[in-house]
């Protein structure tokens, strides 16, 4: 009778301590909506089998970091590499992940020959309009019954909520996002698809995109989710404004997505803004203070900051399709080098040593 006593204790602590060993952000999180991560080549490939390890343990879901976009999945208009996206995709078929597409229209990192002919000049209208037919076609029918949902259009607005001035925009107005829908629809009836785009706790922006989504039903488009970006700062963006862009996506009857997420512990240099990628700034000391890790008062501020987010995300769960993190861990984050190349940066959940940061766990309590 006393063994028995003993005995069972241990043996229940045992049994609680391996339950919580198997815990994962895809095991808690992921009962509420997709988790997931941007994955790079390397990664899918199995080249960086560490950063491949870590997002079939602890992610349900994957979207190619670059592999999808124009100027490398249409290198000319005559030909199509396939290759590393279709290895994603195999990446997320064999490990049980879900995939989703980005992106098929984008004014940065397009197919380089999309906006001018063979002397250089421009395209007229038409012509433009028939490659972004050719192209998203193309794509999403290739990829048709593997991709949940795609990124049609991403980053078409500035940030005070005026239509942004790419090439698509000046060559074809803003009807080329209606058409960019209208197209990825017809190639792939049953594929999901969303705008995407970063600084949408904006007021101006918030009420641009709203009002794009009012337009492309009007049109009696499909549009399912919004994904903001969410490149996120330690202070910025400010929460009651990010909430007030969750609601607003809501209240116009589309899902929300947070699709790029995560968090710059560096200081910006002057005039920085959003997540433009063409930003840059010249290396210095001073942009660059945590070489050697962070401190103790800034690990304070990333955790609080990342809890944070993820409060908002349980609060609205029921209307967030998915949370993707924009990497896998620290040391191939896109953070080190933009907008200051060679810097050192602490932006996502695992560390440099492939570990999961203590937030973590900190993260899955709040979806047990």
């Amino acid at each position: 009778m006393t063994i028995k006593k003993i005995f069972l204790p241990a043996f229940l602590l045992l049994a609680s301590c391996t339950l919580s060993a198997q815990q994962t952000l895809k095991s808690t999180v992921g009962k509420y909506f997709y988790i997931g991560t941007a994955m790079n080549t390397d990664q899918v490939w199995g080249r960086d089998s560490i950063g491949a390890r870590i997002a079939k343990n602890n992610f349900n879901s994957l979207v190619a970091e670059n592999c999808m976009k124009g100027e490398v999945i249409h290198p000319t208009e005559d030909t199509y590499d396939w290759r590393d996206a279709d290895q994603a995709v195999r990446f997320g078929e064999e490990n049980g992940m879900t995939v989703f597409g980005h992106c098929l229209i984008w004014h940065s990192q397009p197919p380089k020959w999309m906006f001018t002919d063979s002397n250089g000049k421009p395209v007229t209208r038409e012509v433009l309009i028939d490659r972004m037919y050719h192209h998203i076609t193309t794509v999403v029918q290739h990829f048709k019954g593997k991709i949940k949902g795609w990124d049609v259009v991403n980053e078409a607005f500035n940030d005070d909520g005026t239509y942004r001035e790419s090439p698509y925009y000046k060559i074809i107005g803003k009807d080329y996002i209606p058409l960019a829908f209208r197209f990825a629809h017809a190639a792939d009836p049953n594929v999901e698809l969303y705008y995407n785009d970063y600084s949408l706790s904006k007021p101006e922006k918030r009420a641009a995109v709203c009002q794009l989504i009012k337009e492309l039903k009007a049109q009696g488009l499909r549009i399912d989710a919004v994904g903001m970006q969410s490149h996120n700062g330690t202070d910025y963006p400010d929460l009651t404004e990010y909430e007030k862009s969750i609601q607003a996506f809501i209240n116009e009857g589309v899902k929300v997505q947070f699709t790029e997420l995560d968090l710059n512990m560096l200081p910006n240099p002057q005039g920085f803004g959003g997540a433009e990628i063409s930003q840059h700034a010249d290396y210095a000391k001073t942009m660059d203070p945590y070489k050697k890790g962070l401190t103790r008062q800034a690990q304070k501020v990333f955790n609080e900051r990342y809890l944070a987010f993820f409060r908002l995300y349980r609060k609205y769960a029921k209307d967030v399709e998915r949370v993707t993190l924009w990497g896998v861990t620290d040391a191939s984050s896109w953070l080190n080098d933009w907008p200051v190349p060679g810097r050192t940066n602490y932006p996502l959940l695992f560390d440099r040593k492939a570990k999961a940061k203590p937030v973590v766990k900190d993260i899955e309590r709040l979806f047990e």
